[in-house]
């Protein structure tokens, strides 16, 4: 099966309050030795797969570049990522090639030099089209900026443009996020992902939250039941709007869904090269097996060692209810029957039925999906799928 690529780079101009990702503010003398790093390992993968206990062909039919903002790099060193892509892989006629960039990084140069490069997609990191809000957590664009990026990507035949939104900003009200998404509307953005905001300790925000102090704007945070309201605000006016929802945080006019992600979502392979990357790929015991890269900057350059984890089957009937669940169209349980058995489905049964009555979960014909509500609570919901796991092995 063609393999989704995933390439990190995490590198960013400022690292946003909120945000709980490997990625940081680094000097630009770590850039090439970075990108050289990226790039070798991209020429001995087979050595690495073999080692994971994986197996994979060369064929690839989608490419995201992400991580930090990529577009910080200089043009040469996109360049340089983007050849070593197309010298070892056989990347499809039509593949889809997303790059993820800050606003205000693109310009005209690094425009032209995506669209050389073969990208067709890019996922704009907005956040919110009220200044005040992007500022109050370290974004350095201002709404113009924005509609001047979308603007020049599609003079440059880049029309596949995601925006992403964040509900629970400080500073958030219901008049400033229905603001926002009726931007990221009038902007016929093909995409748009709507997260809430996390609070957890891995961003500097989250933490603040936590120990209810004021640093980072902390005291301005929208409460849980506000931010809840928002995102099922922009779900209604998105859809109403033709962008439909089809994942949890994510919304396609027809035809535009990320054939990347949907990997993720339904169990394809795929295949992560940089900091933090991950992979997920058949094994040679006919189990799949993950893997990913160190998550520190640090020990990715000394290549540090791999963690790798093998998933039972078991756990790969946990990761088809938890990741496929995310789906707007939900899981055919027919299909999973075919798959792991009849006995290990009914075995969820009475966890379905008691989502069911909870009104989190509904059930028509084979297929089960999430409600309204359960996308709300999902991670309740997932837990209840999930059982004891191990951790990654270092290799």
């Amino acid at each position: 099966m063609p393999l989704g690529l995933y390439i990190s780079v995490p590198f960013c101009r400022t690292k946003c309050s909120y945000c709980n990702f490997a990625s940081d503010v680094f000097s630009r003398s770590v850039f090439q030795r970075y990108v050289d790093r990226v790039c070798a390992d991209m020429n001995h993968d087979n050595p690495t797969v073999a080692q994971m206990g994986g197996r994979t062909d060369r064929i690839i039919e989608s490419i995201y570049m992400g991580g930090g903002t990529p577009t910080v790099l200089d043009i040469s060193q996109l360049q340089q990522l983007f050849v070593a892509i197309a010298r070892n892989f056989e990347v499809q006629a039509g593949a889809e090639v997303t790059v993820e960039c800050a606003p205000g990084t693109l310009s005209p140069a690094v425009v032209e030099a995506l669209q050389q490069c073969g990208v067709n997609r890019v996922s704009l990191g907005v956040q919110s089209f009220v200044d005040q809000e992007a500022a109050s957590v370290g974004r350095q664009h201002a709404r113009k900026t924005v509609l001047d990026d979308v603007a020049n990507l599609r003079a440059a035949g880049i029309t596949n443009i995601n925006l992403d939104l964040i509900a629970g900003l400080p500073h958030q009200t219901v008049d400033s996020w229905t603001f926002s998404v009726e931007q990221t509307i009038a902007s016929q953005a093909s995409h748009a992902s709507v997260y809430m905001l996390e609070v957890d300790e891995d961003s500097r925000l989250g933490r603040e939250l936590i120990a209810s102090g004021t640093r980072y704007h902390a005291h301005f945070v929208p409460a849980e039941d506000l931010t809840a309201d928002l995102y099922t605000m922009a779900c209604e006016r998105l859809q109403a709007a033709g962008v439909r929802q089809y994942e949890i945080s994510n919304f396609a006019r027809e035809g535009y869904e990320s054939r990347h992600n949907l990997k993720y979502w339904t169990r394809q392979p795929y295949l992560g090269f940089g900091v933090d990357a991950h992979s997920m790929l058949p094994g040679l015991d006919g189990e799949a097996v993950r893997f990913s890269f160190p998550d520190s900057l640090e020990a990715y350059v000394a290549e540090g060692p791999l963690n790798r984890t093998a998933v039972s089957p078991a756990a790969a009937l946990e990761e088809t209810f938890f990741l496929g669940l995310r789906l707007t169209r939900g899981l055919d349980l027919s299909e999973v029957v075919a798959e792991f058995g009849e006995g290990p489905v009914v075995g969820l049964g009475e966890s379905i039925a008691d989502l069911r009555q909870m009104g989190l979960m509904e059930k028509q014909g084979d297929t089960v999906r999430l409600t309204a509500k359960g996308r709300l609570l999902s991670n309740e919901v997932f837990e209840r799928f999930i059982a004891v796991k191990t951790g990654d092995v270092p290799v």
